[in-house]
């Protein structure tokens, strides 16, 4: 279980593996956080928390990483250290809204040399279930 950083075209991917949904989406956030900084310092920063919902499985991991690239770039933090609590599916009148809970730590910029991750990409984006009922996610950052 865990992320790998693979080199992309001008960007970079990140490969994740999880046993559940919500560890899978932590560890491509770790991915995204490994991608921006080399070195994370394990006792600066404090944690916060956030939600994200939309209207599919992909859509949520997609708006989930955007969401914090967007923090990291109003908060002045790297966003390290993810976790994701739950994440939920609601269907009504044929339609599913999916929601995630979710927190991180946030490591001021000032304090580490990190490399700007522009954007997550729908380009190659993949989340699929293993044949043995883990998940694994594959997404390309802009950078």
């Amino acid at each position: 279980m865990g992320f790998e950083l693979r080199d992309h075209t001008a960007d970079v991917a990140v490969s994740a593996t999880g046993d559940s949904l919500e560890a899978t989406f932590g560890a491509v956030a770790d991915g995204l956080a490994a991608a921006s900084c080399d070195e994370i310092p394990s006792e600066s920063g404090e944690r916060f928390s956030l939600s994200v919902t939309a209207e599919g499985r992909e859509a949520l991991l997609f708006d989930y990483l955007d969401e914090l690239i967007y923090l990291r770039d109003v908060r002045a933090e790297l966003p390290v250290d993810h976790r994701v609590d739950s994440i939920d599916v609601e269907s009504a009148d044929g339609t599913e809204e999916w929601s995630l809970e979710a927190s991180a730590r946030g490591v001021p910029l000032a304090e580490i040399d990190a490399r700007e991750v522009k954007a997550v990409t729908y380009s190659e984006m993949s989340l699929e279930r293993t044949d043995d009922g883990g998940w694994e996610a594959y997404v390309v950052f802009d950078v």
